[in-house]
């Protein structure tokens, strides 16, 4: 599925917890990818990071990026992808939405102890707010049924366990 909205079911799995892959192009043209925590609001998706990282210099000069949300469980595989226009905010607007960020992968002890819930907010001191232009949108279940008949799902062993 390739569109500028996400249905109900692609909206849900963003609102996961869930780890993604943000992709900023470098210099040189290749593509710069990492591993991030984000937090899905209002149609945006945010993600918390230092001022200080090849990602935000990488959208300070182009402000466009990709992030995936690929969820792999088995019979549940599914995922979107969004090409984003980016900004960077910063300030108070940053700490708050850094906190909300923060708050949906740690505890609230994590997010209470003074070694790790201000240690990360003095690390993210910046927040990008990626902005979709288009989706792009897969879900493994409805193309085995559409596809295949149901038979990767029904019969043990065509599909491999991952590592």
């Amino acid at each position: 599925m390739q569109n500028q909205k996400l249905d109900a079911n692609f909206d849900e799995l963003l609102r996961g917890r869930h780890i993604a892959t943000l992709g900023t192009e470098n210099a040189d043209g290749t593509i710069h990818l990492t591993a991030v925590w984000y937090l899905f609001e209002d149609g945006c998706l945010f993600v918390a990071t230092s001022s200080k990282t090849r990602k935000v210099r990488n959208v300070m000069a182009r402000s466009n990026a990709s992030l995936m949300v690929d969820v792999r469980k088995a019979g549940a595989e599914r995922g979107a992808t969004a090409v984003c226009r980016v900004d960077i905010i910063s300030g108070v607007r940053s700490q708050e939405i850094n906190r909300r960020l923060h708050s949906r992968y740690l505890s609230a002890a994590a997010m209470s102890d003074p070694h790790v819930g201000p240690v990360f907010a003095s690390f993210d001191d910046v927040t990008l707010r990626l902005t979709p232009v288009s989706w792009i949108a897969w879900d493994m279940a409805a193309l085995d049924a559409q596809a295949f008949e149901g038979r990767l799902a029904k019969t043990p062993g065509y599909v491999l366990p991952l590592d």
